[in-house]
């Protein structure tokens, strides 16, 4: 039983922690605690569509066939865009839209909270079907992977939302993680190339997070609840 309770910790901790840690960078306007549990909720069921449409595209594509191509058609496609996109249905369905999304760090937030139900449900699956470590590996990896691929895609939507809901913001909120993930993906699918699995994905990782700690200080220094910021107007400065 202890063993069993400690699989599920190693696997929900980390989301809970990175959960809180975004919630206190909102520091002017923070979202309704409802709405964040139902984007958990919600980013952890898109993890079902995700699973489904991987096992039937792998098994119709069959990359294992083309070798290192089809190593990157699996990281970027397979993998990456099946799960960015249906983390980004689920974002714009349960926060984009909603009247709570008042300033641009909001889309940060709920894209975050997506992809941490998502990665705790991934994590949970991982751990009970391997052992501890597993758990370990993937609380400083895995999960920190997927939040700043979910703060790629969440400063984008802030940055769409309040310029026009501009299509080309959208789409950089959609490609720029596929992007990120399918690179740090085919990095570690490389096994037998070792140099390129543990610097390709060492580079996605902390390459993404300067970016998402760059974003993040950028919606916070435009929020429009910004005592200390300049007239928002809908316009922001990047």
């Amino acid at each position: 039983m202890w063993y069993l309770l400690l699989s599920l910790a190693l696997a929900v901790a980390p989301a809970v922690a990175f959960a809180v840690f975004i919630y206190w960078r909102d520091k002017f306007e923070k979202e309704p605690v409802h709405l964040l549990i139902a984007c958990f909720i919600l980013g952890a069921l898109s993890c079902i569509p995700a699973a489904v449409m991987e096992v039937y595209l792998d098994d119709w594509i069959q990359p294992n066939r083309f070798g290192m191509k089809g190593l990157f058609l699996s990281a970027f496609l397979l993998v990456a865009l099946i799960e960015e996109g249906c983390k980004f249905f689920f974002t714009w369905f349960i926060g984009y839209r909603r009247k709570a999304f008042n300033e641009p760090y909001d889309g940060i937030t709920y894209a975050v909270m997506v992809s941490l139900g998502f990665a705790t449900l991934e994590n949970i699956v991982y751990v009970m079907g391997g052992d501890i470590q597993v758990g370990i590996f993937r609380m400083f990896t895995a999960v920190p992977a997927h939040v700043v691929f979910a703060v790629m895609m969440g400063y984008f939507l802030g940055l769409a939302k309040f310029k026009n809901n501009s299509i080309w913001l959208k789409v950089c909120a959609l490609v720029i993680p596929v992007i990120f993930h399918g690179f740090y993906n085919f990095s570690l699918y490389s096994t037998a190339q070792v140099p390129l699995m543990i610097t390709g994905a060492g580079i996605s990782l902390v390459l993404g997070i300067i970016l998402s700690f760059r974003a993040i200080h950028l919606h916070r220094k435009n929020s429009p609840f910004n005592p200390n910021g300049k007239n928002f107007n809908g316009k922001l400065n990047t």
